[in-house]
């Protein structure tokens, strides 16, 4: 009897300690779940991700003040001061604009030169006449100009022979006009080709054109 006894009192110790252990396995699990709640706040953040960002915050910054530096700068090239003296003798400097210099293309400057008075003489198989007056046209230098104007009279012969071998029919309309225009052109070059070495004559503008 009394060794059944010591059995049952050794598995009522053993069942008390089970019991025990149990329990305390069971609070603390609540305690860490409770916890991770309350400081967890949601998933751990990825180390990697926060360096990478802080190296690109890093990164962002220098360019931002290299930005800021040239918008300095040029707002520096801008700016320059003017100085002048006052009635008192005492220097006074203003911030004064720059102006910026644009690269223009060069362009040729076209002289012109009318020969006075009208040109009038019969057409070609026609009793009709015709009366214009003419104006040449060169971009080369002025000298072009100057063996025109030399050689007015000389010029006025060639342009009343080349009219006379158009017919009405010839200079009707514009291409007409421009066929007369280019002949006279090309008789004028020849004969200052022959006297000073150059033509030049670029251009033949008919400033009246009467076919009567």
């Amino acid at each position: 009897m009394a060794d059944n006894k010591d059995d049952n009192d050794k598995k009522g110790g053993i069942v008390k300690i089970a019991i025990f252990v149990a329990a305390g396995l069971v609070l603390l699990g609540i305690g860490l779940g409770i916890g991770a709640l309350i400081f967890g706040g949601g998933e751990e953040p990825d180390p990697s991700a926060e360096i990478s960002e802080i190296i690109d915050g890093n990164k962002e910054k220098p360019d931002a003040k290299e930005e800021e530096n040239d918008e300095e700068a040029e707002l520096e090239d801008e700016v320059e001061m003017e100085c002048t003296e006052n009635a008192d003798g005492e220097e006074e400097c203003v911030p004064k604009k720059k102006v910026k210099k644009v690269n223009v293309e060069e362009k040729f400057l076209t002289t012109y030169y009318e020969f006075p008075g009208n040109f009038t003489t019969n057409l070609r198989s026609s009793k009709k006449f015709l009366q214009i007056t003419v104006g040449v046209s060169t971009q080369y230098d002025e000298e072009v100009m100057v063996n025109v104007e030399s050689h007015q009279l000389a010029l006025r012969g060639i342009i009343l022979g080349v009219m006379s071998e158009f017919s009405e029919e010839d200079v009707a309309g514009r291409d007409g006009k421009q066929s007369l225009a280019d002949a006279i052109k090309e008789a004028l070059n020849v004969f200052l080709e022959d006297k000073e070495g150059f033509g030049g004559v670029e251009g033949i503008h008919f400033t009246s054109f009467v076919l009567q």
